[in-house]
């Protein structure tokens, strides 16, 4: 069973009400990356290749100039919480990612806790669905903290502010034995997992 959005948002941190949904928790983008060295998967070892992390141009700069004459690119959808895709309290200040097609990897702005007895899951918002834009994520074993990372696969030229709500994180209740403690426990929270691991 899917557990409310409100039970969800103690397991996230920071949250605004503009964030917490009926089932579950919007979450924001933090860091946009692009992948520019060869990884490795191993049936023992692994290694998440180099990356770069993109640089979102500032609204009001010489770089930036609208890519749409005042339309208002949230019309019509249906994604619970308002046409407003921004989190609330980021400190972008109209900071945006312009991304060509490609893949991705981007991390959220929030830090999530799996509590025991449960799974998480996160689904892309359908703003990105609606602009040629897909989110794929890996499931979240009971047990997992950290500010997580996911795929952004991008079809078509699209333009994400830094701070604005792209994926809904929620929980399910679970069975399992043990808790996570893998590669991945803390990261982007404390002193990071290395790149290259046994586990």
């Amino acid at each position: 069973m899917y557990r409310s959005g409100a039970f969800v948002a103690d397991h996230v941190e920071p949250t605004t009400d503009a964030q917490r949904q009926p089932n579950g928790v919007d979450l924001t983008l933090e860091a946009v990356f692009r992948q520019c060295e060869p990884g490795r998967i191993g049936r023992d070892d692994k290694a998440v290749g180099g990356r770069e992390e993109l640089d979102p141009i500032e609204r009001g700069s010489e770089d930036f100039a609208p890519e749409a004459d005042g339309d208002d690119d949230t019309a019509g959808d249906n994604d619970a919480g308002g046409d407003n895709d921004a989190g609330g309290d980021d400190d972008s200040g109209g900071r945006v990612y312009r991304l060509p097609p490609g893949g991705y990897v981007v991390r959220y702005g929030e830090t999530v806790s799996i509590p025991a007895d449960h799974v998480g899951f996160i689904y892309p918002r359908s703003s990105l669905l609606r602009n040629s834009c897909m989110l794929d994520t890996a499931v979240w074993d009971a047990g997992y903290e950290g500010k997580g990372e996911g795929l952004l696969e991008v079809y078509h030229d699209v333009e994400i502010e830094a701070g604005a709500r792209i994926a809904q994180f929620v929980l399910a209740e679970a069975n399992h034995e043990g808790t996570y403690d893998g590669t991945y426990q803390g990261e982007n929270v404390r002193e990071g997992p290395e790149r290259t691991t046994g586990g």
